[in-house]
């Protein structure tokens, strides 16, 4: 080796010594974006979501965007009325009303929109896509948000059906003993409090993706509450070079740590889609109040992460044992989700 080559290599290397020091830590240690190589289509959603993967599935094979096969996937559970935890149908707050929350986020353009305590509108999930592709903004909320929607064409409608009315009835009869109102007998089972939301995740074979979060909320919350569904970066999250993510259950919990975000972040870094569901449950876990677990350390909720790579790539997890709905390019169906806790007996 001759003694220029050798001062060339000396000097290339404590050249590229000095430009490392000279930058922050976390520019040093920043990983690389997933390698660039041929990929698949694929869907990823929560429990209530095979027949939206299935439908996303089938409009992407026919070249539609992404985001658009995307609100068609979801609107099947939002139209559903059996399906207390969406759209028509969905339970009410304490005051008797439906207030619908959605967000999306379309890879392609680095876009998001979303709505939030949206009355009379059965398809929120429409709304926040019009609010991505005709508006500067990102989130309409209330009224304003109905406005909008009613400015395209949408038509108001009563959201409660008899079914839900019914169960909100039981529900506010059983809130206390020293009310006004009379309780259900004890032979009648009591109104559980039930969370719910559909994400739906999506990639097609170019590597294009999309993200979605739609829901009625948590029942009987306080009127104007908005958890993490509307929220981009919470409820659901996309980056377009790296994968998407979304979520389901507490809301509030997901909001402390932004866990689509996050989610998304632990891919960059190189993770499957399950184990980055996984590890944003355990930041999760590391935030969560002494007034939110059990005795034994282990939550009284439960929170789900649903996350699909730029690759075709996808996975879930949960705090305890759930099942998710996926859709491989060949077949959906639900699969189990990976999980922190076993359920107690």
């Amino acid at each position: 080796m001759s003694d220029s080559l050798s001062r060339r290599r000396f000097l290339g290397a404590a050249g590229a010594a000095a430009a490392a020091a000279a930058l922050p830590d976390a520019a040093v240690a920043a990983p690389a974006i997933l390698v660039r190589r041929a990929g698949r289509a694929a869907a990823v959603s929560s429990g209530n979501g095979v027949r939206a993967v299935q439908r996303a599935m089938e409009l992407i094979a026919q070249g539609t965007d992404t985001l658009d096969a995307a609100v068609e996937g979801v609107k099947i559970q939002e139209l559903d009325p059996t399906d207390h935890s969406v759209g028509y149908g969905g339970l009410p707050n304490e005051m008797g009303v439906v207030q619908l929350d959605a967000s999306c986020m379309h890879g392609p353009t680095r876009r998001a929109g979303a709505v939030a305590a949206l009355e009379g509108i059965k398809t929120p999930s429409e709304v926040a896509r019009l609010v991505l592709k005709y508006t500067n903004h990102i989130m309409l909320v209330g009224e304003g948000a109905k406005q909008f929607a009613l400015s395209f064409g949408f038509k108001e409608e009563d959201l409660l059906t008899p079914e839900s009315r019914q169960l909100w009835l039981t529900w506010r009869a059983n809130r206390g003993h020293e009310d006004d109102w009379l309780d259900v007998p004890d032979t009648e089972p009591l109104v559980k409090r039930p969370t719910g939301t559909i994400n739906l995740d999506v990639v097609n074979a170019k590597g294009e993706l999309s993200s979605i979060t739609t829901t009625s909320g948590l029942a009987w919350k306080i009127p104007g509450r908005a958890g993490d569904s509307p929220i981009p970066g919470a409820g659901q999250y996309t980056d377009n070079d790296v994968g998407a993510a979304g979520s389901t259950g507490r809301g509030e919990s997901n909001i402390m740590v932004c866990g689509g975000f996050l989610t998304v972040e632990h891919m960059r870094r190189g993770m499957k889609p399950a184990d980055a569901c996984l590890e944003t449950l355990k930041r999760v876990m590391a935030t969560t109040p002494p007034r939110l677990l059990e005795p034994n350390g282990r939550p009284k909720f439960d929170l789900q992460f649903y996350a699909v790579n730029k690759l075709g790539e996808f996975g879930a997890a949960s705090l305890y044992p759930a099942r998710y709905a996926a859709h491989d390019g060949s077949q959906g169906g639900l699969r189990d989700a990976a999980f922190l806790f076993q359920r107690q007996t």
